[in-house]
């Protein structure tokens, strides 16, 4: 089990939009954000979203980051996702939750362990938590998740379910 365990911005996103949010307790204990991840929430909620208020979860604690300057010379990279990969950095048995390409390629050439909220909701559904993959997954289309056809397959094998799902043919 990793020390530390580093979230950005998307997959609390998804995560709290599926209802979901409660399993990163149940599979990390406790979840470590940097403050740019808490503005890009607050600035989501501003913007109309449907964002956590993490005052209410005690398991998700704030962290400073003490140098992300390397990160921001990465142009594609936001905020949030350079300050998680400084955290990372800072903390060397840590592992990353992610969506971004980019960020997982960084995450990827520098060494670091990293996951996302699929590889979250394939955890859960291993540890008994959520029952099926496929309905999480649909759900997350339907809030604006997006992978491609191949992947999709490859997930719900990983869980054991049946890539012939009817959604895989739309």
């Amino acid at each position: 089990m990793p020390d530390v365990v580093i979230t950005n911005t998307s997959p609390i996103f998804y995560l709290h939009r599926l209802g979901l949010l409660w399993v990163l307790e149940k599979l990390y204990k406790k979840i470590v954000v940097p403050q740019a991840v808490i503005l890009e929430l607050e600035e989501g909620k501003l913007q109309g979203e449907d964002i956590p208020n993490l005052a209410e979860y005690p398991w998700i604690l704030t962290q400073q980051v003490k140098s992300a300057q390397h990160l921001k010379l990465v142009a594609d990279l936001g905020p949030g996702e350079s300050e998680v990969l400084a955290l990372a950095l800072q903390n060397p048995n840590s592992l990353v939750i992610l969506d971004e390409k980019i960020a997982r390629s960084i995450a990827e050439l520098a060494g670091l362990n990293f996951t996302g909220t699929i590889g979250v909701i394939l955890k859960a559904k291993n540890q008994g938590y959520i029952s099926s993959v496929t309905e999480v997954i649909e759900q997350l289309f339907s809030i604006g998740f997006r992978i491609s056809d191949k992947m999709k397959e490859h997930i719900l094998i990983l869980s054991g379910e049946s890539p012939s799902c009817a959604y895989l043919n739309r």
